[in-house]
């Protein structure tokens, strides 16, 4: 799938955001170019989000995924719920959910 090797290659090579808490902190002050949520977190983590996204005009993708395929797909061997890519590096993400 083109939109799992786009996350991959902006983990790899862009500056990413993983985890619930910082991905609210980077939506508060406005960092980032689009947030991507998986399937099945967490409704509070999920309303706030949305609702700090909106204020900071930053979209958000729901990643058909569960959070343990997000983070597997990130490389990383835990749960990834919540990242913000705010540098895609070499990863065209941006123009696939463009």
């Amino acid at each position: 799938m083109d939109l799992d090797r786009g996350i991959r290659v902006a983990v790899d090579t862009g500056n990413v955001t993983l985890g619930s808490d910082k991905s609210v902190q980077g939506l508060k002050l406005g960092k980032g170019k689009i947030v991507i949520i998986s399937q099945n977190c967490p409704d509070d983590i999920r309303e706030d989000v949305v609702y700090y996204s909106k204020l900071s005009n930053i979209p958000v993708h729901v990643y058909e995924g569960t959070s343990l395929e997000l983070g597997s797909v990130c490389g990383k061997p835990f749960t990834v719920a919540t990242l913000i890519i705010k540098d895609p590096g070499d990863s065209n993400i941006l123009e696939i959910m463009g």
